[in-house]
């Protein structure tokens, strides 16, 4: 595989170089989309995160047969706590804060089943797994420089939450010069209205953090050259 590909995106058509590109899949993690997590504590209704999972699969599938990199996240922190400043640990009045015991073990907490990511995205040997412990897949992680090591320029975008995790992360790559391609339906929200508004924010006055399309238009893409 060599040479641009062309997906057609909001604002224009998103060029990418498969040898030059990385499949970023952002905290899809039993915490956050699963029954029982710390998404549901919150209040949450995961159905509406679990609805990413299907065409992620078919996008995760597509891009490890056209040997993209693939990089997954998962936001969380250490047993003690020492990663997680007490802004965000006492921030609203969940059921359960990070680090409690929940159904699936402490919350947010490395090393717990809830922190892993769900069984349908399982990484494959020699996936690139990033612990984070803020928003952002760069804040606080090695991930810039090994994108920049393995000559990364351009991120294909999925995962979830949409205007929390996938948000920071996008406006992050941004920053340091990296094209984002958001697929709009392998990104989720607990809130629709932050759906729609948060993919609108990336491909605004022409992209200015990124470019949105949805699965099908990447997939083609993909297909075309194959």
């Amino acid at each position: 595989m060599s040479g641009p590909l062309l997906v057609e995106a909001d604002p224009y058509p998103y060029g990418f170089d498969p040898r030059h590109t990385a499949l970023l899949l952002i905290d899809m993690q039993r915490d956050f989309v699963e029954p029982g997590g710390f998404g549901e504590t919150l209040g949450n209704d995961v159905s509406l995160l679990r609805q990413v999972i299907p065409p992620l699969q078919e996008v995760l599938a597509a891009a490890r047969a056209a040997g993209l990199m693939v990089v997954h996240t998962r936001e969380g922190h250490l047993p003690d706590l020492s990663d997680c400043p007490p802004a965000k640990l006492n921030r609203g009045a969940p059921a359960l804060r990070i680090g409690d015991a929940g159904p699936k073990g402490r919350i947010l907490i490395r090393g717990e089943y809830g922190h892993d990511i769900i069984d349908e995205l399982t990484p494959a040997d020699g996936e690139l797994v990033v612990d984070k412990p803020g928003k952002g897949s760069f804040h606080a992680t090695g991930l810039d420089d090994v994108l920049r090591e393995k000559g990364v320029r351009s991120l294909i975008v999925t995962g979830v939450t949409t205007e929390v995790c996938v948000h920071t992360t996008v406006r992050e790559a941004n920053d340091r010069g990296y094209e984002c391609l958001v697929l709009s339906d392998c990104v989720g929200s607990y809130f629709p209205e932050f759906q729609r508004y948060g993919l609108e924010m990336i491909a605004a006055q022409g992209g200015i953090f990124g470019w949105v399309a949805p699965s099908g238009a990447y997939l083609k893409a993909l297909q075309e050259r194959s």
